[in-house]
């Protein structure tokens, strides 16, 4: 792939490179959860990854935590995340005037989609994406694992849907709409 620097490309090409690099505006995303220590975790760092530098992915929690679950940080790990940095935090964090402006907040477990949640700033888009709690499921650590995965796969599938909307190029409303899709994308089929 071809950079504005890049000493193959001529001069127009790499003209053309530099202003694309400088126009590409990178997407402020929030995942909420209440305890910010599973699912807000595991789509903050799939975001991060997926998102390709053209999202900036956070999450936190109304009530977190205050610990990422370890089930949640194995996960990641075989799937070669980075999990440096993760860490669970309040949604405070996100609402003050220190705050990067959201683009876009989605809530990732139905307790946290029926709070009232702070104001945030930038007047984000906002969907909710609900799955199943893994961090809920008893039972063997097979059985807690396979939770999880399941729990990053669902994720992963709805984060690839959202990567790949045109988002400078679509309507507002037309956005929120298929924002809101996304969350229901596979609940038919027992995703």
């Amino acid at each position: 792939m071809l950079r504005a620097g890049d000493a193959r490309a001529g001069p127009r090409r790499r003209l053309l490179l530099r202003v694309t690099a400088m126009t590409e505006r990178v997407y402020n995303v929030l995942f909420l959860c209440t305890g910010n220590s599973a699912r807000s975790i595991l789509a903050e760092a799939i975001l991060q990854r997926e998102g390709a530098g053209r999202f900036r992915a956070f999450s936190a929690g109304s009530f977190p935590k205050g610990e990422v679950h370890p089930v949640s940080l194995d996960v990641l790990r075989s799937l070669n995340h980075k999990v440096e940095g993760l860490r669970s935090k309040s949604w405070d964090e996100f609402s003050g005037p220190d705050a990067p402006p959201l683009d876009f907040v989605f809530t990732v477990c139905d307790n946290a989609a029926g709070e009232v949640c702070p104001v945030w700033p930038g007047q984000p888009m906002t969907a909710h994406w609900g799955i199943p709690d893994p961090a809920a499921v008893t039972g063997s650590d097979a059985e807690v694992h396979a939770a999880f995965f399941d729990a990053y796969r669902m994720l992963r599938n709805r984060i690839a849907l959202f990567t790949a909307l045109p988002l400078a190029s679509i309507d507002r409303m037309s956005l929120q709409a298929k924002l809101s899709a996304i969350g229901t994308a596979g609940a038919a089929d027992g995703d």
